[in-house]
This record gives structure tokens, sequence and C-alpha cells, in this order.
């Protein structure tokens, strides 16, 4: 019946015009062409197809048999399938151009992983040889290709090992190289445009030469530097690369390469992009603003691919220090380190950690302190540090920060220091920088130790945010116990290090004021905790002695209700508390016992 009514449809229209064509033409067609492909009647279609007196219908309205055509071609194992290759392949060479790109992208689109893979890996072929057949005037048409190719492609799974990878369990691997030679002849094309354009300018700035480009090669490039960003930002960043030791041949890395020659091929720097926070923005000729031509995560990424996997290293100028290639990363580092996905994380950090490794011990002066961006990190790794759920993403934030602080200059430390004690508001950070400060000292007291900041006048300010409680004696001293402890740690060290009569940190002319605004609060912080939380212990045996059943203990932290504790969890809580107590009494009784020696003697 189907084929009756298409061989109907096709012999009217053999006698018609091309443009005298109706809405019962097209649809008599579709529907009909449609059922003789489900009901296996390709090889009769396929000889209407081809016929020399159908062409122009064919033409006009072979486009829209791609739906089931293409199903056919995905299956692969279908009898009918080589009838309806020939079939797909000579609509791509006879149908109407654009036509035939919407009917192809529409074919693209669909949320099942396998399918997406399998769709892009038939069709991305067909798509380039009808882009390339538009001619001068394709940049729309191409950017349109691209963006639903690259939506697709955001839907693949990344894999997650090296096994994974090898194995393309997911297909990204493969759809990722087809999208390479995708895009190879279109970025070929730009280059030379760009090379033309060059020659013609005589040798002027590259903003003069973009504007003696003509608009339809200036579109083409543009179009091709908005999705090579779009793929750093949303497919490259999001992928974990390997070196070439744990993964000889990896199709992604190479991916990640080809977009970064695209991008340079098409008149992009690669020390411009990674450096253009440091650069005066300047107008850029084109349809597209700053923040849409050059996001700051695909900067971000590039920069990440450069100096961590360090991919065209050969093709990056060496001219630029450490310190400069510091401050340029900075912004990329705090954007990545503010976001709450594993895989920027782990990309920040491990682009901090390589531009630091390259600067000497003490190489950062203080004047960076005064970029925000120097600010902002640390306060970044901070959250990275306590509040990140992934525990090896905790350890390298740790690891990185301490990295920072050997970087930075004396000067540098000490405001470092100090800024880190008022902003971080955790007690395990602040005692992990009261470490570093008692290091610092310990390193100026040496012997031909030269560093005025950690002695003398310069190191009391400091030695007075440092030896001081967050609240007096109503300071919570299980909450704060980092920090105090380190701080008991390093009155105990400058006591008994420091002679009295060399004073060489000032601590025994300030010994007075720290008395009363630390070690007298603490000892009443400490007879004030231990009174409440023994009672609450005499409570809680009392309660569990005269209740038959243990009951269950319900704790809350501000407004968030934590699971029942049972009393014997609640009272092993508590003898832990008293003994956090004990154990700040014992440094503290200490530290009065060396007082009272050093001042005797």
């Amino acid at each position: 019946m189907a084929l009756e009514q298409l061989s109907e449809v096709v012999l009217r229209c053999q006698t018609v015009p091309e443009n005298a064509y109706t809405t019962e033409d097209y649809d008599v067609f579709t529907v009909a062409g449609r059922t003789c492909i489900e009901e296996g009647n390709s090889l009769q279609l396929l000889s209407i197809v081809l016929d020399e007196k159908n062409q122009e219908m064919v033409r006009c309205m072979g486009w829209n048999l791609l739906p089931p055509l293409i199903q056919v071609l995905l299956k692969k194992e279908d009898k009918h399938l080589a009838h309806c290759l020939a079939i797909f392949n000579h609509l791509i060479e006879v149908c109407q151009p654009k036509e035939l790109l919407i009917g192809l992208l529409e074919q693209l689109e669909h949320d099942d992983p396998d399918t997406i893979a399998k769709s892009l890996l038939l069709l991305l072929n067909p798509l380039q040889k009808l882009l390339l057949c538009l001619g001068v005037r394709k940049a729309s048409s191409l950017g349109m290709a691209l963006s639903t190719v690259l939506e697709q492609l955001c839907k693949l799974p990344v894999p997650a090992t090296k096994e994974q990878e090898e194995d393309d369990v997911f297909s990204l691997c493969r759809c990722c190289s087809e999208l390479s030679s995708f895009i190879r002849p279109f970025v070929e094309e730009a280059r030379q445009n760009r090379s033309r354009g060059e020659s013609g300018a005589g040798g002027q700035m590259m903003g003069d030469m973009e504007r003696a480009l003509p608009e339809s090669e200036d579109e083409l490039r543009t179009e091709l530097l908005k999705f090579c960003m779009q793929v750093l930002s949303r497919v490259l960043l999001a992928v974990q690369l390997r070196d070439q030791d744990t993964l000889p041949e990896s199709p992604l890395r190479d991916f990640a390469c080809s977009i970064l020659l695209s991008l340079r091929s098409i008149g992009e720097s690669l020390p411009a992009l990674v450096h253009r926070p440091l650069l005066r923005h300047r107008q850029i000729p084109g349809f597209l603003e700053e923040e849409v031509r050059y996001p700051k995560e695909s900067l971000a990424c590039a920069s990440h691919l450069l100096f961590v996997h360090h991919l065209l290293a050969d093709m990056f100028p060496t001219v630029y220090s450490p310190v400069y290639c510091v401050r340029a990363n900075m912004e990329h580092i705090c954007l990545l380190l503010s976001r709450p996905e594993e895989s920027r994380i782990q990309k920040g950090l491990e682009l901090y950690e390589k531009t630091l490794v390259r600067v000497e011990d003490c190489g950062l002066s203080v004047d960076l302190l005064e970029l925000r961006s120097f600010l902002s990190v640390p306060q970044n790794l901070v959250k990275v540090m306590t509040i990140c759920p992934h525990q090896h993403l905790r350890g390298k934030g740790l690891k990185a920060f301490q990295l920072s602080i050997n970087k930075f200059n004396t000067e540098a430390k000490y405001k470092f220091f100090q800024l880190m004690l008022k902003t971080s508001n955790h007690s395990g950070v602040e005692g992990y920088v009261i470490k570093n400060i008692k290091n610092q000292i310990d390193s100026a007291l040496k012997v031909g130790g030269s560093n005025p900041w950690f002695g003398g006048l310069h190191l009391l300010p400091l030695l007075r945010s440092v030896l001081k409680l967050p609240d007096g004696p109503e300071t919570d001293l299980l909450q704060h116990m980092d920090r105090i402890m380190e701080a008991l740690n390093l009155l105990r060290y400058l006591v008994i290090r420091d002679k009295v009569t060399e004073n060489q940190t000032g601590i025994w002319a300030e010994l007075y004021k720290i008395e009363d605004t630390f070690l007298k609060p603490l000892r009443v912080g400490i007879n004030m905790s231990r009174a409440h939380y023994e009672r609450e212990l005499l409570i809680t045996k009392e309660d569990k002695k005269s209740k038959a059943k243990e009951p269950s203990v319900s704790v809350s932290v501000g407004d968030e209700k934590l699971p029942s504790m049972t009393t014997d969890t609640h009272i092993q809580a508590l003898h832990s508390a008293l003994h956090t107590f004990d154990m700040i009494e014992s440094v503290l009784v200490r530290i009065e016992e060396l007082i009272e020696v050093k001042e005797s003697s």
C-alpha cells in the first residue's frame, strides 16, 4: 500500500515544476517513503530515489526520509542496511543543504548515551561533507552544527579510570577523535584566511588585521573560537587527563592537544590566553563580548593543560618568569577552587602546585598580597581543607597551603599569617598557622638568622593575635582546642628558648599582658568548662541508673538534629571532653612553672 502511494505521488510530481509541489505531495511522499523503509521495501525505494526523472523531487523532499533511514543505520544488523545506506548517501549528495542540515541535526538529539555516541559517529562525516559544500557563507551553519554536537557530547559519561579510557566504555574517546577530524578542514580554512589577512595587512597589529578580514571569514573564525572555548570549559575541564607514563596512548589527551592547536591556528596566542587576567583588556571587533569570547573557565582549563600536562609546551615561550606565571594563573586557580565539582577543585590544586614549585622559596614578595587573587586563593584553600567531602583533596589542599607559605618572603609570611588568623574562622587552620609562626620564630632565633619580622617589636603584634581567647573565659575550649593547644605550645617554646636577659622576641616584656589576656582567662575557662561537664556527666550517669531501658540522647548542632546518641556514647564523649581540659591544663601548668623558674633565676 505504501509503495503504491509512493509510486503515485512520484509519477505525479515528475510532471510538476519544483515550486509547484503541494503540501499534500510532501505529506504523502514523507509518510509513504518512511513506511517503505520500515516495512523493508528499501530496494524499491532506492530505485525510485536514484531514478534520474525523480531528482528534483528527491532534492526537495528527500531529507524527510532521514529519521527511519538513520534508525536502520544505527542498528547495523538490519538486512536492508546496504540499501538504506545507499539511499542515505544519495540524499546527502542531492538534497537541499539547509533542510538536510536541519534534518541531520535533529537526528543527533538523544538522551541515551549509547545512542548519542552511535549517532555522532554515524553523522559527523556526512555533516562535514554537507558544510564544506556551503562555501564562504557556512559560518552560521557550522556554528549551529557545532553547538548541537557539543550539547550531545556533554551528555556522555567521562571515564573515571585509566581502564575505562583504554576500553572507551562510554565511546567518549572515539567521539572526541571524530570531532577533531570534523573541525580540521574548517580550522585550516580559517588559518588560510588569517594568513591572507596577515599578508594583506602588511605587518599591522592583530586588531587591524581582524578588521581587514571579510565578514564571512571573521564569522568562521569566531564560531570556531566559541566552540573551542566551550569544549575547554564543558568537556575537558571535567576530564582527568593521564600523562604518557600512565597511559601512552590517550585519545582524550590528543583531543585536548587538537583544541589548543586549533586555537593557535585561528590566531589565538596561547600565552595571551593564559595571561589574559594580567593584560589590559581592549576592544575587540566582532559580535562577541569579552566574557563570551573568552570565558574564564575556558581560560583556566587552557592554563591547566599547558602548565600541568605541558601540552604544546614546545610552542609556549619560556621567557616568562615563574613569579609572573604565578600571578597570571592566580585568577584561574581562584576560579577553579571556588567551584564545588571535584574535577574543578583538583585542577585548581594541581595548577597552583605546578606554578608554585617553579618559584624559589621566599621568592614571592609582600606586594603580591595587595592583589585580590592572592587573598582569595588562600581563603578558597581553607574551604577545600575544611569542608571538601573528598579526603584526598583536603590533603592536597593542605599541601598547597604549606607550599604557598614556603614561597612567600618573610614579610609576606608575616602579613599572610595575620590575614589567616583574622579570616580563616577555623581552629584547625589557625592552629596550623600558629605552628608555622613558631617555625619562623625558631629560624629567626638561630645563630646567623636574619628575620626581623619574627623577632622584637615586629613580632609582638602577631603574638597578641595568637595569645588570646576568641571569647575570653566563655570560649568554647573544645571547638577551639587546636588553636589553643598550638598557642600554648608556642608560648612554652618562647619561654624556654628566649632568655629573660636577651628577650629577643619581646615575650618577657609582654608577659604581664599575656597573663591578663590569655593565661588567666584560660584558667577560668578550664575551671568553668570542667565544672559544667562534670555536672553533666553526673546527671547522665544517674539517669542511666534510674531507667531500665537504655535511652538515647538527642543532640543538635545549630538547627540540624544529629542522629540519636546512646547514653554510653554520651558518657564516653563527656569523659573525652574532660580529658581534653586536663591536657590543656597540664600544658598551662607547665608554662606557669617555667615562667616562675625563669623569673626567679
